[in-house]
């Protein structure tokens, strides 16, 4: 299908005049963000939130769980939980840019436009993974061209931006990626029940796990949960406890300047040295190490 072009060339216009430089920068419009990119970048450690990313220009893959998933300005990325990943350029230059943006995702609107019948029912059976890759109509780059053109209306953000986000998940679940919100959304679902639970894990990451009480808590067997868990995010509940602590305690040494040990006991470990193993195999390097490549812009 052939993309609109008026709208992308939009798009790009106006995130490259609002992103000058390599970087992500949040927009006033609520859960709207825009990057840019000026070379190919291997894979790098993020958490990515419910949302729908798009690129206007360049080519980026996020990695969850060993799987790849590609996209460009004919396929946008939708991730329907908080997932650990890995992102990864692959296509940019300084002449040519990848710029995007990102959408976060409002699941209650996506349940209530769904209640409300407002959008046809989905036979997808697919299997239900945290992420996928969906094919961009021309309906949903107007609606997100619109959007970002209100950037140039501050007064009238508080009023058009919501109906066009209303519409932009509508627009969502008129695609091929509706089967996957639908099913997260579901609230007697396996997906909203896992969702829940990684609400409680984020709040509660340095408490000790008891994978049982936590499946007994969103009403589901400890098999059960554990497979949906590891099929959503790609990792196991007590390996998603340990990237969720292992990446709060990068952010205590980098922003906070704790020391190793401390930031390893603030996040729940017990043993420095365990600390300092795991943190490695996730990083690529000792924690003083990282955070002083990171402090010096070279990491």
């Amino acid at each position: 299908m052939n993309l609109p072009q008026a709208p992308l060339d939009a798009l790009i216009q106006s995130i490259t005049r609002r992103v000058p430089s390599p970087g992500d920068r949040p927009m006033p419009i609520p859960g709207l963000g825009f990057y840019r990119r000026e070379r190919p970048q291997p894979p790098v450690v993020c958490m990515v939130e419910p949302c729908i990313v798009l690129v206007a220009q360049g080519e980026k893959q996020l990695w969850v769980g060993g799987q790849g998933y590609a996209y460009d300005p004919r396929r946008f990325l939708l991730t329907s939980l908080d997932i650990p990943a890995n992102s990864e350029v692959l296509r940019a230059s300084a002449e040519r840019p990848c710029v995007g943006l990102t959408f976060k995702l409002d699941l209650r609107m996506l349940a209530e436009l769904i209640a409300q019948g407002e959008t046809p029912p989905t036979r997808e059976r697919a299997a239900l993974t945290g992420a996928g890759i969906g094919t961009v109509t021309g309906g949903m780059l107007d609606a997100f061209a619109r959007l970002v053109a209100l950037l140039d209306e501050p007064a009238a953000i508080p009023v058009l931006a919501p109906l066009i986000q209303r519409e932009i998940h509508y627009r969502l679940l008129q695609s091929d990626q509706a089967g996957r919100l639908r099913r997260i959304c579901a609230v007697d679902g396996q997906g909203y029940r896992i969702a829940k639970a990684i609400d409680w894990l984020k709040l509660n990451y340095d408490s000790a796990l008891r994978v049982d009480e936590m499946a007994a808590r969103v009403q589901m067997s400890a098999a059960t949960f554990h497979h949906h868990f590891r099929q959503l995010t790609a990792m196991s509940p007590l390996q998603y406890q340990k990237w969720l602590r292992l990446n709060e305690a990068r952010r205590l040494m980098l922003n906070e300047h704790h020391d190793v040990s401390s930031a390893a006991f603030r996040v729940g470990y017990e043993s420095p040295s365990q600390f300092s193993r795991e943190y490695s195999r996730l990083f690529g390097l000792p924690p003083k190490r990282d955070i002083a490549g990171l402090r010096q812009g070279i990491n």
